[in-house]
């Protein structure tokens, strides 16, 4: 059987909670999860100042390939500070575009929806989001913690780091397997 793999996009200033928790538990369900810092610089700092080491920087990853097919089978896009810098540095919106239309699942926290909005894919699409970007967005956000349409997934933020994580093992993996590490982590 494969090892399904994730592409989790760091840059400077990353809410830590919404790319760590999901990373883990993605890890704990045996997906390979790859580290992308979207700058040169392997080690990238949180918003809280945690520094974490990327596995590798975007330019030297096989990220997408020429035909638009992709090595990986989830985009993890998470929110915080950094995502002005996704925003500006464009790749990420390609990346979340070229994914979705292959039919890779897309996934973003907090304020990372909005790189979903610049990549157009949004529009009659069922999402959420932090209350801090709602003017942004085309619609209004429901108050579900995770939503789940198509091969999008979205989060509020911070608070629901765990629940998006866990969707995401869904996601990938089943039903089956999120109870498994649902259950694993709780005392």
């Amino acid at each position: 059987m494969k090892t399904l793999s994730v592409l989790c996009l760091l840059a400077e200033g990353f809410e830590e909670i919404e790319a760590l928790t999901p990373v883990d538990l993605l890890r704990r369900a045996e997906c390979e999860v790859v580290l992308a810092a979207i700058s040169e610089n392997h080690e990238v700092r949180g918003k809280h100042g945690i520094v974490v080491k990327a596995d590798d920087t975007l330019s030297q990853i096989s990220a997408l390939h020429a035909d638009g097919k992709t090595d990986f089978d989830m985009l993890l896009i998470p929110g915080g500070p950094a995502v002005s810098q996704l925003r500006r540095d464009g790749r990420a919106a390609q990346l979340a575009a070229a994914y979705a239309k292959a039919g890779v699942w897309v996934a973003a926290i907090c304020a990372g929806p909005t790189v979903l909005l610049d990549a157009g894919l949004l529009k009659g699409r069922r999402f959420t989001a932090h209350f801090s970007v709602k003017e942004e967005l085309p619609e209004t956000l429901g108050g579900e913690r995770v939503v789940v349409d198509g091969n999008l997934i979205t989060s509020r933020g911070p608070g629901t780091a765990l629940d998006f994580g866990l969707a995401l093992v869904q996601a990938l993996m089943g039903p089956q397997k999120r109870e498994e590490i649902a259950a694993s982590i709780m005392a």
